[in-house]
């Protein structure tokens, strides 16, 4: 697919809509193009930041001009150089940076057709639709963003609306000004940010027609709390920048409170869990490599060697139990920090928290968990422990034994928290 000329279509046969919204100007799919034929020939790999108009002009110049579109998340340094980008093979249009929040990041190609798929997998199995603009609180350098709010901006002519943060007041004023002009809206975004929304009050199903959550797993206590609250029902989304969408909850209920159940497959995508218990996807949105150094896991075939561990029923229903590489054991038996972690966010004090492993004194106990929590101001740890105690009920042994109040964690743009980059700071305080 030759994205540019697929733009061309979207906005000669969308010209007088408008297209894109900033919090003091608008563009149609007409003005949109005109701007971009204001801009310079790029020369060179398009490196795209912010989240503002000049990201998606970028993201069409580098369409354009035939070069690489290179989304960076805001305040990063990127090296072209360092990362070869100059021999990347042909037909390679477009970069992305994982998270590294379990390791280094790393880089990944992608060709024009499987971009589309993947914007098309969205739209077909969430049910976007150009009457339901997209609200832009997210990154659009993360894989989740650019997917659910470029894409389908510029392949299927759905509107984007870009809000300047998520604070409760700003969404308010946004979702006000829709509301009058007889908009309803879709809302991609994280578990904190939905965790805030509900707690300020401010969500509508009346304007929120769609509401969808990724980066991390959904909070099953927070996704029934603002069912009941307002009758939103926000859907878990789970993903991979390497591979796009895998799968979706599609119910128009909350998931049962003692569920690990993620969703089903997104459409065009197919699962399968190999011998070490780690998820499989298979796709024509899966990328085509890692750059510059490859891994097997992502070959190039449409096939995605996932870490995450999970449960498949019916081939069709996505159970998650964590990451292969970041099980813990203690006593012999295996601990999922990812479990402890959805537990703990559950709770309405935990405003975040993450879980690692640390070397034990005890050398029969071979690791202790550590707990790092930012909790609501006058909350108390003893409380936090005696709720995830009663959770466990049955399985005190995956109890953490090391916990410490960290008000300085929180979720990065991406809704994630780097685990291995606190072990570090906790190490090195030590």
């Amino acid at each position: 697919m030759h994205l540019y000329q697929r733009w061309r279509e979207i906005a000669a046969a969308n010209a007088d809509e408008w297209a894109l919204r900033e919090a003091h100007r608008s563009w149609t799919f007409r003005e949109l193009q005109a701007e971009l034929d204001t801009l310079p020939v790029a020369t060179a790999p398009v490196i795209l930041q912010g989240r503002n108009a000049a990201f998606v002009l970028g993201t069409l110049q580098a369409w354009r001009d035939g070069q690489l579109a290179v989304p960076v998340e805001e305040g990063v340094i990127f090296d072209a150089e360092r990362a070869e980008l100059a021999s990347v093979p042909e037909g390679i249009v477009h970069v992305k940076t994982t998270s590294g929040s379990t390791g280094t990041p790393r880089h990944i190609l992608f060709t024009a057709e499987q971009l589309a798929a993947d914007a098309q997998q969205i739209i077909s199995t969430m049910g976007l639709l150009r009457e339901w603009p997209n609200v832009g609180v997210i990154s659009l350098a993360h894989s989740y963003g650019f997917s659910n709010l470029v894409l389908p901006l510029l392949l299927h002519g759905i509107p984007l609306i870009l809000v300047g943060d998520p604070l409760p007041e700003t969404m308010r004023r946004a979702l006000a000004r829709g509301e009058s002009q007889g908009e309803g809206f879709t809302i991609p975004a994280v578990p904190a940010m939905w965790r805030t929304w509900h707690s300020a009050g401010i969500l509508d199903p009346c304007r929120v027609k769609l509401g969808i959550s990724a980066g991390a797993p959904l909070p099953l206590k927070l996704e029934l709390a603002m069912f009941e609250a307002c009758g939103l029902k926000v859907h878990n989304f789970l993903g991979a920048s390497e591979c796009g969408g895998i799968a979706y909850d599609r119910t128009d209920h909350p998931r049962p409170l003692d569920s690990d159940w993620m969703g089903s497959p997104m459409e065009g995508v197919s699962l399968s869990v190999g011998s070490s218990g780690t998820l499989c996807v298979k796709s024509a949105a899966v990328g085509q490599a890692y750059w510059p150094q490859p891994d097997t896991a992502l070959s190039g075939e449409g096939t995605f060697q996932t870490s995450d561990l999970v449960r498949l029923e019916n081939s069709s229903e996505v159970y998650l139990l964590g990451r292969a590489d970041d099980v813990i054991n203690v006593s012999g038996r295996k601990v999922h920090p990812g479990e402890i972690e959805l537990l703990l966010n559950s709770q309405a004090d935990v405003l975040s928290s993450v879980v690692f492993s640390v070397p034990s004194a005890n050398a029969l106990r071979g690791e202790d968990m550590v707990v790092l929590v930012n909790l609501r101001a006058g909350a108390e740890v003893a409380k936090i422990k005696r709720e995830l105690a009663n959770d466990l009920a049955g399985a005190e042994w995956k109890l953490p034994r090391r916990w410490q109040i960290e008000p300085q964690l929180a979720p990065d743009q991406r809704g994630k928290i780097s685990r291995a980059a606190w072990k570090a700071r906790f190490l090195d305080r030590k």
